[in-house]
């Protein structure tokens, strides 16, 4: 607030309200996992890039960069996400794992590798390379 940040104190602000409201939701005054806190903020930023994809959709730029702003500062809150090569190997060790062969196995495949990646990487790129590697 001091910095007068107003992207910075907006996307710190949206992610208090959502912690409130989800742990309200879930019931009185119930702790939160770190877990939960990280799929929490991972839908904030999915959210204002939604928005941004829209916003540039329809040429409006200037209300595209706000929210593309305040993805910047939200992922901060993020864990490091894993790079394509990294992803590819993982998947490649869990089809090897669960005997994998064909597309029929990719919800298997999707649920072992989703579990274990949560919060590092985002689940249309694992979806495209399980995709791949069982195609």
């Amino acid at each position: 607030m001091k910095a007068r940040d107003s992207v910075t104190l907006e996307s710190l602000r949206a992610i208090k309200s959502a912690l409130l409201l989800a742990r309200t939701e879930k019931g009185g005054g119930k702790e939160l996992s770190e877990a939960d806190g990280v799929v929490l903020v991972q839908k904030l930023v999915k959210q204002r890039k939604d928005s941004a994809a829209i916003y540039k959709e329809q040429g409006r730029e200037d209300l595209a960069g706000p929210e593309l702003a305040q993805v910047a500062v939200l992922e901060r809150f993020l864990p490091q996400q894993l790079t394509e090569e990294e992803i590819e190997d993982i998947v490649g060790k869990a089809i090897a794992e669960l005997g994998a062969s064909s597309m029929k196995d990719m919800g298997r495949v999707m649920g072992a590798v989703s579990q274990q990646l949560a919060g590092k990487a985002d689940g249309k790129t694992i979806a495209m390379i399980v995709k791949s590697q069982l195609s």
